[in-house]
């Protein structure tokens, strides 16, 4: 497997990103980074970004989250961010994800977890509670699901598979500026695009749309049914806060809602944003959190 590991100095002075570097070598040598803030000791509060983003998505929530007494988590996936990057798009699968993420969590070792997951984090983030589920205590879901090849995923996303798979061009950054409802500035679209200084360092982020499984033939489905099972018995507190704006999966939250029994009486909301909720209202996401963190 051939790896590139993004230079440190893309790194530097990013806007409202301060936070220090943790890495963590997992199998096949790979190097997956996260920011771990607040006290060591607390609960954790795992964040789990999407396609094509890295843990700068979180960089709002972070702080709020240290400052409510709780350790802010947030790793970069294989592929994105600080992490290290395959440079073959068949390096990657679904499967494998789950392999690399699962074993970092058993490597950082995190438990009582309040997990808060987006697009692909969701993807991850629901099949790893799900199959961990005595390291979690509580989940948010922002814009996410938990596909079985079972729903048409309609021709937003269908349009974006293309464009990732075809594209000669994959601009990272405004790819995400896309995605919001408020204007990202040209520093912030940079930091988008810092991980990413060359096609093969994109292979990661070029891969995922094509992961994403559609057909019931596809080998990830049966472990997602088997994780959408689970769900379906998963009786700790599950929360929605969607951002209502979002073409690809902004009313993805009625079906879980009614499909988690954990999701029963709690306050979801569906809040001014679009798929990238973070960047739109990550504040008010953090803030609903805690609060319902300490009411639960």
């Amino acid at each position: 497997m051939d790896v590139v590991r993004t230079p440190e100095e893309r790194f530097a002075n990013l806007p409202d990103f301060p936070f220090a570097p943790h890495h963590t070598t997992i199998s096949d040598g790979l190097r997956m980074h996260h920011v771990d803030e607040g006290p060591r000791d607390a609960a954790p509060v795992l964040m789990l970004h999407g396609e094509p983003s890295w843990s700068y998505l979180y960089r709002w929530m972070i702080p709020l989250f240290a400052d409510a007494g709780l350790r802010a988590v947030a790793p970069d996936l294989v592929g994105f961010g600080r992490s290290d990057k395959p440079t073959e798009l068949g390096d990657y699968s679904y499967q494998r994800h789950m392999d690399w993420l699962t074993e970092w969590l058993e490597a950082v070792d995190l438990r009582d977890i309040t997990l808060v997951c987006q697009d692909w984090g969701s993807l991850l983030g629901l099949r790893l509670a799900a199959e961990n589920e005595e390291r979690f205590s509580r989940i948010v879901v922002a814009n996410g699901f938990l596909p079985t090849a079972e729903r048409d995923p309609g021709w937003p996303f269908k349009a974006w598979r293309t464009f990732a798979t075809y594209s000669p061009v994959f601009p990272v950054g405004r790819i995400v500026a896309t995605g919001t409802k408020r204007r990202l500035s040209k520093a912030e679209v940079a930091a988008y695009d810092a991980p990413f200084p060359s096609r093969a360092h994109k292979a990661g982020a070029r891969a995922f749309p094509r992961l994403v499984p559609t057909s019931p033939n596809d080998p990830a489905v049966p472990a997602n049914r088997e994780a959408w099972r689970r769900l379906g018995q998963w009786d700790k507190p599950f929360l929605t806060l969607f951002g209502a704006s979002d073409p690809i999966l902004g009313r993805a939250d009625r079906p879980l809602q009614t499909h988690v029994p954990g999701a029963q009486g709690q306050p979801h909301a569906r809040v001014d944003g679009s798929h990238f909720v973070q960047e739109d209202a990550g504040q008010e996401i953090a803030r609903r959190t805690i609060d319902w963190v300490r009411a639960t």
